[in-house]
């Protein structure tokens, strides 16, 4: 018999059927020049990327700005996605600060139509494992959407607490940020069989094949909202064995993207979206306290973009 609810067993079977098939997508959030939320820039960007497959779909998280967004974008952000997902794939849309607010929008999320949750680090407080597992069994509490914990930053679970929210019905799987494959292995080895885990590092692609030696083979893309071309390549010769292929990827893409995001702190989303917007995506500009890249950077990304593409046998723009 199942430890999950029913309805978490249903998502978890859903997406771990997509994280088979396909990388996990963290779409942007398009604003206008003014910084309002472009909605329908959104619905037309977000059309484009579920065309090219993804094993599902996570709107308003990290990459897509969350914590910038009032309730009522919140709302709107993920009404739309559940709408041009059309079910076709699981929507898990981010939830975060402390449990009190993320409940608000956990139930936003669920009156939106969410398939589930991803837990986003709390803010700033630093919290012993008790109140890590206290803080997920209250957002659980509150709402019936099934959860994914998410540890990075100041949120780190022992085996002993993983052990302890997987007995939660609703908490189905954790996403990695930390990248410390010691603990990790430790952590799968602890959590029942049918738990979820993936990896969530920046560029995730850069250590997706260490990832995948600990049983950790699944992964977030923030490629695949900008490039889909190359994200799905790298997938494809991940999951087939083309080491090659994977270290070409690596060497010519991945490594370069990620020399440049490290120059600036939170070019990890910028330089996404500034990605985006050069191959003409409608997603506008980062919201403070993040900022866009300028001249020098953009030209460097382009330059690392079009030898991404071209070894994947893509250009750049179509029109």
């Amino acid at each position: 018999m199942t430890r999950f609810s029913a309805a978490a067993e249903d998502v978890a079977k859903r997406l771990r059927d997509g994280m088979v098939g396909g990388v996990l997508s963290f779409p942007l959030t398009s604003f206008r020049e003014d910084g309002g939320l472009d909605l329908e820039a959104y619905r037309a960007y977000l059309s484009a990327q579920l065309d090219s497959a993804p094993g599902a779909v996570f709107p308003a998280c990290g990459t897509g700005e969350f914590f910038s967004l009032d309730e009522d974008e919140y709302r709107a952000v993920v009404g739309a996605t559940v709408e041009i997902a059309d079910g076709r794939l699981p929507v898990v849309a981010g939830i975060g600060y402390g449990w009190a607010q993320a409940l608000r929008f956990a139930r936003i999320a669920e009156e939106a139509g969410a398939d589930a949750a991803l837990v986003l680090p709390h803010y700033l407080v630093v919290a012993p494992q008790d109140g890590l597992v206290e803080q997920l069994r209250r957002i659980a509490s509150g709402t019936s959407l099934p959860l994914i914990a998410y540890q990075r930053g100041q949120v780190a679970f022992t085996a002993d607490s993983l052990r302890r929210i997987a007995e939660i019905p609703t908490v189905m799987g954790l996403k990695d940020g930390h990248s410390d494959l010691d603990r990790l292995q430790r952590l799968t080895l602890a959590a029942p069989d049918d738990f979820l885990f993936f990896n969530g590092a920046s560029t995730a692609e850069i250590q997706a094949r260490a990832y995948a030696t600990v049983g950790v083979p699944a992964y977030s893309s923030a490629v695949h909202a900008f490039a889909p071309e190359i994200a799905n390549a790298f997938f494809a010769a991940l999951r087939d064995g083309d080491d090659a292929g994977v270290t070409n990827l690596l060497r010519d893409f991945y490594v370069p993207l990620v020399e440049l995001r490290d120059r600036v702190p939170g070019y990890a989303v910028s330089l996404v979206k500034a990605a985006a917007r050069l191959r003409g995506l409608p997603v506008g500009p980062v919201r403070a306290p993040h900022t866009d890249p300028g001249p020098e950077e953009l030209g460097a990304l382009a330059k690392v973009l079009d030898d991404g593409l071209k070894v994947v046998g893509a250009v750049r723009r179509s029109d």
